[in-house]
């Protein structure tokens, strides 16, 4: 690799070569509109790329990342996204998308000392203890997976209780929250199915979807 970074520029060029000669006119349209029909929120792990999971191009999906895919009600940067998603886009589905293995859900979960994003995962810690009764009862190697699907139902629940979402529900906006987690051992999506569409479904969606998570993880 060279400190400038040639060959990253050299697939860029290859790449925006290959889609406008699959797409005639592909980068023009972008620049005349986006108009996602999704919001995607997930974790910042490379192993990870929304848009090439569900097979979406660029404007197709509009992608907030963090560590962890956390949505904290203090996190302007969060809020701000979902706000422009739902307010300005328009888009009709708002998805928290955890995975497996998460490096962050995993320090969380064993009081591993990070550095300055301790901090941050003080909202997964949140979630552990919330959940530590539960997560006690399973073996010590499924866990950290059993967390980050936890995490995600946390999330999602976020998310529905933020004004913005919350105000659009009021007006009678079309928007959709769901909770889904990304195998990165088998590359999959799994619904967890916690799924909103009204501020009266939360609490029913949340309950249904944590007791999924309990029933597969306690009968293994």
């Amino acid at each position: 690799m060279t400190t400038q970074l040639t060959e990253l520029f050299e697939s860029n060029r290859q790449w925006a070569a290959l889609t406008e000669a699959q797409d005639p006119g592909f980068f023009s349209k972008l620049l005349e509109q986006q108009t996602p029909q999704y919001l995607w929120i997930g974790c910042a792990d490379s192993r990870v790329p929304a848009n090439e999971l569900v097979g979406l191009l660029p404007g197709e999906l509009f992608v907030h990342r963090n560590v962890a895919n956390v949505v904290a009600h203090s996190d302007l940067n969060a809020l701000s996204v979902i706000q422009f998603a739902v307010d300005g886009l328009k888009v009709q589905h708002i998805i928290v998308v955890g995975h497996s293995n998460c490096g962050g859900v995993k320090a969380a979960l064993n009081d591993l000392r990070l550095g300055l994003v301790d901090n941050w995962l003080r909202h997964v810690k949140d979630v552990r203890h919330q959940h530590q009764a539960f997560l006690d009862q399973i073996d010590a190697e499924r866990r950290v997976d059993a967390l980050c699907e936890l995490n995600v139902l946390e999330q999602a629940r976020n998310v529905c209780t933020s004004t913005v979402v919350l105000d659009a529900w009021t007006r009678g906006q079309e928007v959709v929250v769901h909770g889904w987690v990304y195998g990165l051992h088998n590359g999959l999506l799994d619904d967890l199915k916690m799924t909103a569409r009204a501020a009266e479904d939360v609490d029913t969606a949340y309950a249904h979807a944590l007791s999924g998570i309990r029933d597969r993880y306690l009968a293994a």
